[in-house]
């Protein structure tokens, strides 16, 4: 019996139906639309078209991204340029804390580029945008999703110690896919990544993976396994989708019933959350992951 997850060939067939999104709607979307195109705010969930941006904003969290909008990593699956990027903007942590403010938003995600050009690979930006937006917004609960910082124990620390309420670094594809996919990152660092924030006493992990891009179920579970040996506390999974053609192609559509199969089994395992559809993105009701 194949172990393979239940795909469907995405060859010249549209989407399924389970990955048509609804526009977003509702009063307090509205409000933050107009607000984002009033003061000319920077959030992932405009520059990235998410699909939960109108749920998430619904319940006040928002997703923003510092240091740039470029790169120095060029993953297979990402949407973000790539090349040299500009100099530091040391003036960036008071406007991620200003937009914070004005939006009033109640959980906020922080996300960065990799800079792997600079020796402290952004830390000292991300410690410092982590402190403004303490001291403006001192009622907002933080998640960090940081790169690997190339493992480099020292800068991590920057992060530890600031001690964001939840703290993600994402694992994006199973062990045998990440040279492909990730390319400069490596599968065992990143799951360094998250051991070493739960060891130096990070109150919440979180990680997320990436489904369709030719993985078995068996390898699947198997980076779910590894994840919980490092005592992480909240996997997302949801469904790869190819930005450009220049990407790597969608190898399969995962059935929701499969999604539904990894959740099961992740609690079991004893995550102690586990979001897992074809819509799932990192920071998806991530307000819900700080209990």
């Amino acid at each position: 019996m194949s172990i393979d997850a239940p795909v469907v060939e995405t060859k010249r067939t549209p989407k399924p139906k389970w990955l048509r999104v609804k526009l977003p709607t509702g009063k307090k979307y509205t409000e933050l639309r107009g607000l984002v195109d009033k003061y000319n705010l920077h959030t992932i969930c405009t520059s990235g078209s998410c699909p939960n941006m109108g749920e998430c904003w619904s319940e006040g969290t928002a997703t923003f991204m510092i240091l740039g909008n470029t790169c120095t990593r060029s993953c297979g699956f990402c949407g973000v340029k790539t090349g040299r990027p500009d100099t530091v903007d040391w003036a960036e942590p008071e406007k991620v804390a200003r937009s914070i403010k004005i939006m009033n938003i109640k959980h906020a995600v922080i996300t960065s580029v990799d800079r792997d050009d600079l020796a402290d690979g952004g830390s000292i930006i991300w410690a410092e945008t982590i402190q403004a937006i303490r001291r403006m917004n001192p009622n907002t609960t933080l998640e960090t999703l940081i790169p690997d910082f190339m493992g480099k124990k020292k800068n991590i620390d920057r992060i530890i110690t600031e001690a964001p309420e939840v703290v993600s670094h994402n694992m994006e594809t199973v062990r045998r896919l990440t040279r492909e996919v990730r390319i400069q990152a490596k599968y065992e660092q990143s799951l360094e990544v998250l051991r070493y924030l739960k060891a130096e006493g990070i109150h919440r992990t979180k990680s997320g993976i990436m489904l369709g891009l030719g993985e078995t179920e068996a390898e699947v579970i198997e980076t779910m396994e590894d994840l919980r040996a490092v005592n992480l506390d909240v996997l997302t999974i949801g469904q790869y989708l190819q930005p450009s053609k220049k990407h790597l192609p969608v190898k399969q559509f995962i059935l929701p019933a499969q999604f539904e199969k990894y959740e099961k089994l992740g609690l079991e395992m004893g995550f102690r959350h586990v979001e897992s559809s074809a819509l799932v993105r990192s920071s998806y009701k991530a307000q819900k992951h700080l209990t």
